[in-house]
């Protein structure tokens, strides 16, 4: 499903936008790595390099058409994918962890996330990454205490450990020791890296593209398979409008006081109010363009480990499609000069009519 994501960055690309910060999560985090960590003209080839070899296991010679062919394609390639492993990306362990000691290093997951660290090295340049030409922060959780953490390269050096902490999702892989410290996916806390942002400073005005592989809105379900598929899209859905209508509340109050605040003569002002004046002078603009993945009614629960060739090129494809039809929409451009404080623009599932 991450290939999705590349599709977004490879129309953002041609279309000259390039951006200053890249920050992700779990699949987010290593997309995010190798394009930090690669230049311009290396980018899409090394993703491509890493999508090709993590989903080059052919499943069929030849898939017909028709929404049940695809769907029992993709539960074999899921199938395939618990059995084996995915390529350049994770083994599973023999024996299985049921069977090892507790303390012993595969005891605590499914599989062998080795080959990743490899895989890694190989289609990243970390003196690259790290040399502040890009901001790069991913996230991940602390296992002990259970709090998130953002690895940011504008606070400490990012090696290959911590995107794969960032993307260590338990119980299938295991945690990831940084500094004496555990961590697994950030996913199974917070699945956008956007309130990190929102927190950082608060007078750079930003445009955001916020890049969704599970949509928060669905529908009812029907059956047992649809109660799966619901409870993950909830489960690991961004919330971006929850964390931008918070965002938009925190203003707004900051706007109003500072308001009340312009009514008290000067003089009567107390320490730290006419700091606090000037600050919301200059209260940033955050204009965030939302990008979510529509899944297609034949991928079903297991979508999220099917690694097969033909869903990774629809994925990608429809990345680039959707942020093609945003980019050519004019009202997110309008909206730009918009002085509150975070406008939401999600476009590209709009009628383009």
């Amino acid at each position: 499903m991450g290939a999705y994501q590349i599709g977004v960055y490879q129309a953002l690309a041609e279309a000259g936008c390039e951006p200053t910060w890249i920050s992700g999560v779990s699949i987010g985090a290593i997309n995010s790595a190798i394009i930090a960590g690669n230049g311009p003209e290396k980018r899409l080839q090394n993703l491509e390099v890493f999508w090709s070899t993590v989903s080059g296991r052919k499943i069929w010679a030849y898939t017909p058409e028709g929404d049940i062919f695809r769907d029992f394609r993709n539960q074999t390639s899921s199938l395939m994918t618990l059995l084996f492993g995915q390529p350049g990306f994770f083994q599973p362990r023999s024996p299985s962890p049921w069977l090892q000691p507790p303390g012993a290093q595969g005891a605590t997951s499914y599989y062998d996330s080795g080959t990743l660290k490899d895989t890694l090295e190989k289609l990243i340049d970390f003196d690259l990454l790290n040399d502040g030409r890009k901001r790069l922060s991913v996230g991940a959780v602390n296992v002990w205490t259970g709090n998130f953490v953002y690895f940011d390269t504008e606070k400490q050096r990012i090696g290959p450990e911590h995107i794969m902490a960032s993307g260590a999702l338990p119980p299938a892989l295991p945690a990831v020791k940084i500094e004496g410290e555990y961590y697994w996916d950030g996913g199974i806390v917070s699945n956008t890296p956007l309130q990190y942002l929102l927190e950082q400073d608060e007078h750079q005005s930003s445009l955001v593209f916020q890049v969704d592989l599970f949509s928060a809105r669905g529908t009812l379900p029907r059956q047992m398979s649809d109660v799966l598929t619901r409870h993950k899209e909830i489960m690991y859905s961004s919330r971006t409008r929850q964390n931008t209508d918070a965002f938009a509340r925190a203003h707004n109050m900051k706007m109003r006081l500072a308001d009340a605040l312009k009514r008290v003569p000067p003089e009567a002002l107390k320490p730290g109010e006419k700091e606090f004046l000037a600050e919301c002078s200059n209260a940033a603009v955050v204009n965030i363009v939302h990008l979510i993945y529509q899944h297609k009614n034949y991928e079903g629960h297991a979508r999220d480990y099917e690694f097969s060739g033909t869903s990774m090129r629809e994925h990608w494809d429809s990345g680039y499609e959707d942020t093609l039809r945003t980019l050519r929409h004019p009202e997110w451009l309008e909206r730009s000069a918009i002085t509150r404080g975070v406008t939401v623009h999600d476009l590209h599932r709009e009628d383009p009519t």
